[in-house]
C-alpha cells in the first residue's frame, strides 16, 4: 500500500507563523508537524509516500525530507499550482496510486497506527468539539455543523482505492470554490465497500493556535 501526505493550503489560522512557513514544517514540539504523518505511514507499513503541497512551498519539504532515506521510506513530490481544495490535490496522485492507498493530513497526529481496511476506510474519532470537523451520523458525514447530532468526528486519515479519481474528475465545486473532501468521503459510503474506523488513541489536528499548543504538549509528555 502507498501513502500520500496532502501539505497544501496557506494556513490561514496559523497566520503570521504560516506568512514565511508552510504550516506543516512548523515545529510539533521538538519536531516538524509532517514528521507525525510520516510515522503514521510507516506505521502501517507503508514505504512509498507522495507529498503533495503548494509550488512555493515544495522546495522546503524537498530539502527536509530529502528522498526519504533517512527516514526508511522512499519519498515523490507534486505541486498543487493552485488552491482549490483537498479533493483537487488527492487528484493530482492519479498516476501514483494503482491499487488501495492511505491519505493523511500533513497536520493529523496519531498516537499509534491505524488498522487497515480491506478496501476503503475513514477513520474517526470521538471528540468534545465536534462542530470544529466533519462529523459522521446515520452514513453521512456533515460538515461542521452547528448543532452535530454525534461526536465522531472525520480524521484526517483515508483509506481509498482507485475509483475516486473517476468520481473526483465529476465533482463541482462547492460554495467556497474548492473541490471537497467530504463529498469524497460520502461518495464513498454510499458506492464503495467503506469501513468506520473508530480511534482511541491520541489524535489531534495542528491546524489552529489551540490544537498545536495541545499536541506540543501531548509530545512533550511522550517523551
Amino acid at each position: 500500500m502507498k501513502g500520500i501526505i496532502l501539505c497544501g493550503g496557506t494556513g490561514t489560522r496559523l497566520r503570521p507563523l504560516t506568512l514565511v512557513v508552510n504550516k506543516h514544517l512548523l515545529p510539533v514540539y521538538d519536531k516538524p508537524m509532517i514528521t507525525y504523518p510520516v510515522e503514521t505511514l510507516k506505521s502501517m507499513g507503508v514505504k512509498d509516500i507522495l507529498i503533495i503541497s503548494g509550488g512555493e512551498h515544495i522546495g522546503h519539504f524537498l530539502e527536509f525530507l530529502g528522498d526519504g532515506s533517512l527516514f526508511g521510506v522512499n519519498f515523490t513530490y507534486k505541486v498543487q499550482k493552485e488552491a482549490g481544495g483537498i479533493a483537487q490535490a488527492l487528484a493530482l496522485a492519479e498516476d501514483f496510486a494503482s491499487e488501495q492507498f492511505a491519505v493523511i493530513l500533513g497536520d493529523n497526529i496519531f498516537e499509534y497506527s491505524v488498522p487497515v481496511p480491506k478496501k476503503c476506510g475513514i477513520v474517526l474519532k470521538e471528540v468534545e468539539n465536534p462542530n470544529r470537523f466533519g462529523v459522521y451520523c446515520d452514513g453521512k458525514i456533515i460538515e461542521k455543523p452547528a448543532k452535530p447530532l454525534s461526536n465522531l468526528a472525520v480524521t484526517g486519515l483515508y483509506f481509498y482505492t482507485p475509483e475516486i479519481f473517476d468520481f473526483i474528475k465529476q465533482l463541482q465545486p462547492s460554495a467556497r470554490g474548492e473541490l471537497e473532501i467530504t463529498d469524497v468521503n460520502n461518495w464513498c459510503l454510499q458506492n464503495l465497500d467503506t469501513e468506520k474506523i473508530e480511534y482511541d488513541g491520541f489524535w489531534s489536528d495542528a491546524g489552529t493556535f489551540e490544537s498545536l499548543l495541545h499536541s506540543s504538549n501531548w509530545a512533550k509528555s511522550r517523551k
